[in-house]
């Protein structure tokens, strides 16, 4: 499906709501009346080193919602992760408050009615294989997220068992940072970051679990689940001088938070490519867009991204979806 059918989509206007956030992709927003529930909705914008282009991907945001629902449906109903709540309420959008439905034309496809949580200021990133950013740290210092790992990895190599590696929750235009762990296991420097400390543990096996059952579904599916990020949030307790409960949140294994590779191109010392922003990152990298001149990062103004590579960027996220559900994706 081509790009070309619509229109990007990079900011909604609802001005009846309450907009509590606009971040990288998605604008949060409060219904009034509705104190315990929020509004997702999944823009088109599309960031590269923690900067917003100045265009999106038209239908990106629906083809993310969509995702998103796949896996909180498969992964609530599978045995080994059915005991971890999430926050998805509906994302029909008939069943969301009437305030909401005079907005039909910016939020059908693209929204999710989810209770409202408090957000752990935590990425709960799991890895199953050395790549990207933790690569790049292994080959200068022989560690990942501070972790010491055998000498001699190659590109690629499989962590067996996945790695939890968590960083920092940054504020948009800010970059995350790795949290460092005080041994190989970096419960206490999670614990650092966290309103309870106790919930670090529960939030590195909820993770672990989450990603291993993800990573056997896309395996089935011809597809290897390189690493993924999770967020989790605190709903309040139900009852009076009850505990709140955690629970997984906001996005959910898409290619925005997750990196899919082919199993059949896979092998260690191979530099894989992703079903992900790659074309993006590539033509920045290369100086597109004027892109470079403040050092490739944060700071960078925002750049136009062109046709072509805007069209090779969803063609990746489509192909993902296909291939992970099953389904062609239709907006």
């Amino acid at each position: 499906m081509s790009t070309r059918t619509s229109a990007a989509l990079t900011e909604t206007d609802c001005s009846a709501l309450q907009l509590l956030a606009r971040g990288k992709v998605r604008d949060i927003y409060a219904v009034p009346g509705h104190d315990d529930a929020l509004l997702f909705v999944a823009t088109d914008r599309v960031s590269a080193f923690d900067v917003i282009m100045k265009n999106g991907i038209p239908n990106k945001g629906k083809l993310l919602t969509s995702l998103s629902l796949f896996f909180f449906n498969y992964l609530a109903t599978h045995p080994d992760t059915k005991h971890i709540p999430n926050h998805v309420i509906t994302s029909d959008l008939d069943r969301m408050p009437q305030l909401v439905h005079q907005y039909r034309d910016q939020l059908e496809g693209r929204s999710i009615w989810v209770r409202k949580a408090t957000i752990l200021p935590v990425e709960a990133i799991v890895r199953g294989y050395i790549t990207g950013s933790a690569w790049s740290e292994y080959q200068k210092s022989g560690t990942m997220h501070g972790i010491k790992l055998p000498e001699g990895m190659k590109e690629s190599t499989r962590f067996d068992p996945p790695l939890f590696t968590p960083s920092t929750k940054a504020e948009v235009g800010d970059k995350d940072i790795n949290i460092h762990p005080d041994d190989r296991e970096p419960l206490g420097a999670v614990a650092k970051y966290l309103p309870d400390p106790s919930l670090a543990e529960p939030i590195k096996q909820y993770a672990l679990a989450l990603y291993s059952t993800a990573a056997a579904h896309s395996l089935s599916r011809g597809l290897i689940l390189a690493d993924t990020k999770f967020e989790f949030g605190l709903f309040p307790p139900s009852t009076p001088g009850g505990n709140p409960t955690l629970a997984l949140v906001d996005e959910c294994l898409t290619p925005d938070s997750s990196r899919f590779w082919r199993e059949t191109e896979w092998a260690e010392g191979n530099k894989m490519v992703g079903f992900d922003k790659q074309f993006l990152r590539e033509w920045l990298k290369s100086g597109g867009g004027g892109w470079g001149k403040k050092g490739g990062g944060i700071g960078e103004d925002p750049v136009e991204i062109p046709q072509d590579i805007v069209e090779a960027t969803w063609a990746k996220y489509s192909e993902a979806y296909e291939q992970l559900t099953g389904q062609k994706f239709v907006a």
